[in-house]
Order: structure tokens, then sequence, then C-alpha cells
């Protein structure tokens, strides 16, 4: 399997399909890089690199007992950058990964980022403070932990539904969809499922959405019961500078299953999408890599 191994020794499985501009995706809790093998296939016979990997404590990754906070997440997301020499990135994070995305600009820059789509992810913040009193209150957070500790296999059962919107009139999901969520959930390490809890609720990720200088493209479901749209997306969408919203009127979270079709064509869209800042953007890093190319070596 193919892994990078980052400083503490982590070994982080990724996926690499398909030949082009990169196209890294990160997945949300508490899943693995296989939440977006259609999306990883779909854009990899469109004439681009997908590339999706398993967060540390997840799916195929280290099971690590440390490190499952968003810091740790974001800085083995730029391992796997350097070690890749990604440049050019459009990087598409879901929920957590959507985290793990915005703190990787916010600690890491843009040099290598061309472009960044959230999808129903958690920034700004999500849980309730004085500064985001719509959050959601430590006591539903907690309950979620309780559940982990008091019948992990269970609870993943029963959160897929809510995760898919499949407790809604009319819904389409079927067994299968449920039956891969939990399959998923549950090759997650125990500290990875429960640690990534606070990571994902409790990071501000406000200093991070400033940082962003790049086109950004925010998605969400107006129905999403896990990571609701009026404390987060349509606030991120007002934070950074130039971003594009679309709303999915009546979708839930996991929207890149049950909205498959449009949300693969949006992102499609956007990925060719030029705008005069990427494409100076683009120059840019293709002078200077040109450069450090032709560049003689130092004796």
């Amino acid at each position: 399997m193919p892994t990078i191994t980052t400083k503490d020794r982590t070994q982080i499985f990724y996926k690499d399909w398909g030949k082009g501009q990169p196209v890294v995706f990160s997945h949300g809790w508490p899943l693995n890089a296989d939440a977006w093998d259609e999306q990883l296939y779909f854009f990899a016979t469109n004439g681009y690199r997908a590339i999706a990997h398993d967060r540390r404590g997840h799916g195929r990754s280290t099971q690590t007992s440390s490190g499952n906070d968003m810091d740790t997440y974001a800085d083995d997301l730029a391992a796997l950058v350097k070690e890749l020499d990604l440049k050019d990135v459009i990087h598409i994070g879901h929920s957590t990964g959507g985290g793990e995305v915005t703190h990787y600009i916010g600690r890491h820059g843009t040099k290598r980022v061309a472009k960044a789509v959230l999808v129903d992810a958690v920034p700004p913040g999500l849980l309730k403070t004085a500064k985001n009193p719509d959050g959601i209150p430590i006591e539903e957070l907690d309950k979620i932990r309780a559940g982990i500790k008091a019948d992990r296999s269970q609870f993943w059962k029963d959160f897929a539904i809510p995760f898919y919107g499949a407790n809604r009139p009319g819904s389409k999901v079927s067994q299968g969809v449920l039956d891969a969520f939990w399959l998923m959930s549950m090759q997650a390490g125990f500290p990875a499922a429960h640690d990534c809890v606070k990571a994902f609720s409790e990071t501000d990720f406000t200093e991070d959405l400033k940082k962003f200088d790049i086109p950004t493209l925010v998605i969400h479901g107006d129905d999403d019961q896990i990571v609701p749209i009026n404390i987060s997306g349509l606030r991120t969408a007002k934070m950074i500078k130039g971003a594009t919203l679309k709303v999915y009127k009546g979708a839930p979270h996991g929207l890149m299953n049950t909205n498959r079709e449009q949300f693969n064509a949006d992102l499609l869209q956007f990925a060719k999408q030029e705008t005069k800042a990427a494409e100076t953007a683009t120059r840019a890093r293709r002078t200077e890599t040109r450069t450090s190319e032709t560049s003689p070596s130092s004796v």
C-alpha cells in the first residue's frame, strides 16, 4: 500500500489515481479515503491526478493514540503534499476534512494551493461559545463521545441515518450506503474516533479563514443535520473574500452520495474555471518552478 511517514513515524495511507493537475481530497469523521472513491474515479477519468489519504487513526493509516488533533491533521496533509511534491493543488475537504484543509492553509499557506472547496465543512467553529452563541452546546458533543464509549458499532449505525438524511420523508438512501458508512467508521481506531470530536468541534478556524487568498467554493446542504449550515457554511462563505457559495436545497451532510451527479459536476466546473487571480497565481508558481529547475547548483 502507498504510504508516507510523518515526523512522528505515523504512516499515512493514500490513493493516487490518474495524471494531471492534482486534486487532493480530505475525508470527514470517522470515515477514510474510500468515502471519496466515486469522486476520485470521476476526476481521474477527466484528466486530473486524484489523491485521497486516510487521516491518522482512520482506515489504513497508523492507529495513533496521540496527534488526533487539528494541528497534527493539517501538518500530516502538508507532509503528504510535500512528499508527493504536489503543486497547483485543488484541495477538497468534507466536514472535518474541510477543517483540515482550512487549518492547513492557515498553518502552511497557499504556495502550493490553486483552489479550495469546503463541503459541509466544520469551519469557522461548531462549539457554542460567547463568540459563537448559535453553536452546538458542549453537552451535545459529550453525548457523541458517550455514544462511542458505550457501543461504538451501534452508534455508527444510528449516526449514519441523519448523516445521509435517511430519516427524512422520501429519502432514497440505500442500505448499502448506510452499511458502507458503518464499515468505514469501524475501521477508525478508538482514540481517533473519540478524540476527533474535540478536534472538529472545538477548533476555532477564524484566523485560518483570513489567510485564504485563492479561489474558494463553499458547498453546503441546507438540511445538514450534522453540521448545520447557519453556523458553518453561511458564515464561512462570508469570511473568505471572493468565495462562491452553493447551497444544495434539501441536501444532507453526506451530499457527495445523495447528490453525486450535481456535486461532481459542480466540482469539475470549479476545477476547470479560470479566474484572473488563479491564472496569475499559476503563472507565478510555474515561473518559480522553472527558475528553481534551471538555476545552477551551488558547490
